[in-house]
């Protein structure tokens, strides 16, 4: 362990970091630098900085970024872009957030010269997997420690205890058993553990955080329009956004409509199946926007592709291959997709829902002399159709004349 003179540390100021910001003096004898990302996690983040400076990290090796607008602008919309949904459900807020907290990591090491990374992920999670994949596309060479994995504090009561030996302040609220975790950013938030252990069991109103509760939203709906540029969301109800600002206002209305509540039980990368409740409020608006959207602008091969190539898309996402070469190429063939992406979608929030109820787009592809039942004026030819199914039939009917 002597070889680890200083390791930059992924640090949001609560008991397990802090703990493990200690532990990291105290087991590696090494210099400790924190990152804090904020990521719009809707919490205040300068008493991590009074708390790292309390344990006697130094002014210039404490790192607090905002990083909104990047999150959203080349982690969020690029993955929204491909209509990405994990197992047909989960839209990755937490996956998403991991190669973007690695890659601000992986900079302040090169920055402050350190040796090592850390973390504070479980060695039965996902994120171990993200944070440590991603670290090692971006710096092959980086030496990555995970405390979860090497110490022998296996219990919250052991960890309070171990915090108290060694004066960490240890906040009332924290010396109880918490009935369930979560994990927060500006696309979502996520609930697993403890109460929520039980896939049978109704998940408590109380672990809501961000949505009303859609019977108690407003009996009244609310329209809104979302305008897009290359498969971008730029406007909302014809006001010029960026990236992050669009995103926190579509929170604000799917909170107050009880939009994007998740009940999943998802499989795990590790191997094992967990259940966890998901919040994704602005998310799950912008979603249904882009498809919107999509619907008539992509060409049917081009749209049917996409819907093809989402699945293996998404589980490179959760699974932590953001850097993955896979992941870029199947990025490029989404992002040439959406060149002509543009255009207006209005959609109806009610009660847990976001409809989409109108789109117009000056790239539509959409042709109401071709779909009218009224007289086309000659844009199509039915009796065409015959041989076409003619053509289609041909191979069942042999295979029928053959007996199957």
């Amino acid at each position: 362990m002597s070889d680890i003179k200083k390791v930059v540390l992924a640090y949001s100021g609560g008991l397990d970091t802090s703990v493990i910001l200690k532990w990291l003096q105290v087991t590696y004898g090494c210099e400790v630098v924190t990152f804090t990302a904020d990521l719009g996690q809707g919490e205040e983040l300068e008493p991590a900085r009074a708390k790292a400076k309390l344990m006697g990290v130094p002014d210039h090796h404490i790192y607090i970024d905002d990083l909104r607008e990047e999150f959203v602008r080349d982690f969020v919309f690029p993955m929204m872009r491909a209509n990405a949904r994990y197992e047909g459900d989960y839209l990755l807020g937490t996956s998403i957030a991991r190669p973007l907290i690695s890659k601000r990591l992986i900079e302040i090491a090169r920055e402050t010269g350190a040796d090592a990374v850390a973390h504070g992920a479980t060695g039965k999670g996902n994120d171990q997997v993200r944070f440590e994949l991603s670290a090692y596309a971006l710096e092959p060479g980086i030496k990555v420690i995970a405390p979860w994995r090497e110490w022998d504090l296996t219990s919250r009561t052991a960890l309070i205890a171990w915090a108290e030996k060694h004066q960490i302040p240890v906040p009332k609220d924290k010396r109880g058993e918490s009935p369930f975790s979560t994990d927060a950013n500006l696309l979502h938030t996520s609930s697993e553990g403890k109460v929520l252990e039980n896939p049978w069991d109704e998940t408590p109103d109380y672990v809501y955080s961000r949505t009303v509760n859609p019977e108690d939203a407003p009996d009244q709906p609310e329209y809104i329009t979302v305008d897009f540029e290359k498969g971008d969301g730029v406007a909302l109800n014809g006001q010029a956004m960026s990236p992050a600002t669009l995103l926190a206002a579509l929170n604000d209305l799917g909170r107050k409509h009880g939009i994007g509540r998740l009940d999943l039980v998802e499989n795990r990368f590790v191997g094992m199946k967990s259940r966890g409740m998901y919040e994704t409020p602005g998310g799950e608006i912008y979603a249904r926007a882009h498809r919107g959207i999509e619907s008539i602008t992509l060409d049917r091969g081009a749209a049917h592709l996409k819907d093809e190539l989402m699945p293996k898309y998404a589980e490179l996402i959760y699974n932590g291959f953001w850097f993955a070469p896979e992941r870029e190429m199947l990025q490029a063939a989404i992002d040439h997709s959406q060149a002509r992406v543009n255009g207006t979608v209005r959609l109806k929030l009610y009660k847990g829902s976001a409809s989409v109820v109108g789109r117009k787009s000056p790239d539509s592809l959409y042709s109401e002399r071709h779909v009218t039942f009224e007289d086309d004026a000659g844009a199509y030819d039915q009796k065409d159709a015959a041989g076409f199914i003619k053509l289609n039939a041909l191979r069942l009917r042999l295979l029928a004349q053959r007996g199957r």
